[in-house]
């Protein structure tokens, strides 16, 4: 079994990559120009819990550079990747 490999770079060598996609990557449906008209992001309702968690100071850093809320953007993509879990009791929704 090939054991995977990860890679550390820099925000600015981040930034230098081009956009790929993996040649190894599944072709995914065409959602067409509807499909992205129609898109709206959805924020769960209700009281969040206050949490002290530590992250790479990169990490943070680039999601505050996007501006206000990132700790908002955070948890979404925290969320998302609860929902994409192939185990059930691991989505809330």
């Amino acid at each position: 079994m090939t054991e995977p490999r990860i890679t550390s770079v820099s925000l600015a060598d981040l930034d230098a990559l081009d956009d790929r996609t993996r040649t190894d990557a599944a072709d995914g449906p065409d959602l067409g120009p509807a499909f992205w008209q129609a898109a709206r992001l959805v924020r769960p309702d209700g009281p969040k819990q206050r949490l002290t968690m530590r992250l790479d100071r990169d990490v943070v850093a680039w999601f505050k550079a996007q501006g206000p809320g990132y700790q908002t953007r955070i948890n979404a993509v925290l969320r998302a990747y609860v929902e994409a879990s192939p185990d059930p009791r691991h989505r809330q929704r």
